[in-house]
């Protein structure tokens, strides 16, 4: 018998079943809060692995969402050109504040604000592709194409 998803969980399989997927959010006994942890639960590639990254903008404190491959690091440099501000990693209590979600946890949608959004070139050469789902031992699997629709993401060279 499977456990009930816990509530920050749930938030998301309900948000991609409204959305109209099917996918499902499976949640683990132990954790997928880094990218390794994540593709040793999912059994698949590191590249696989969706990292959910908040940036705020410099200036206008904006939050900037940049979905990167799990064996990418993102150049900051590049993403600043994209958002037409210098960038600078969010600090933990603006990550909670702007998403709703804990640090190792982020998923790809179901933030409180509307952000920003960039995504890694690198996710175009695999079928599918794995994200957090809401807690830091929660993921789904999505088809690639559906992570720019459901984000509204723009794909750039991320690295």
């Amino acid at each position: 018998m499977t456990q009930p998803l816990s509530p920050s969980a749930q938030k998301i399989q309900t948000l991609l079943t409204e959305l109209g997927y099917s996918y499902t959010v499976v949640e683990h006994s132990e954790s997928t809060r880094t990218a390794q942890e994540a593709a040793d639960r999912a059994n698949c590639q590191l590249g696989q692995i969706v990292k959910s990254l908040i940036f705020r903008g410099k200036n206008s404190s904006k939050p900037i969402l940049v979905l990167t491959s799990g064996a990418n690091r993102v150049d900051e440099k590049n993403i600043s050109q994209f958002a037409n501000e210098s960038i600078v990693r969010a600090e933990v209590e603006f990550v909670r504040q702007v998403t709703g979600f804990a640090i190792g946890g982020v998923p790809p949608l179901g933030h409180l604000e509307k952000m920003e959004t960039y995504i890694d070139e690198d996710f175009l050469q695999y079928q599918t592709i794995w994200a957090a789902a809401g807690t830091p031992n929660a993921i789904f699997e999505l088809q690639t194409v559906d992570l720019q629709k459901m984000t509204n993401g723009k794909i750039v060279k991320v690295k």
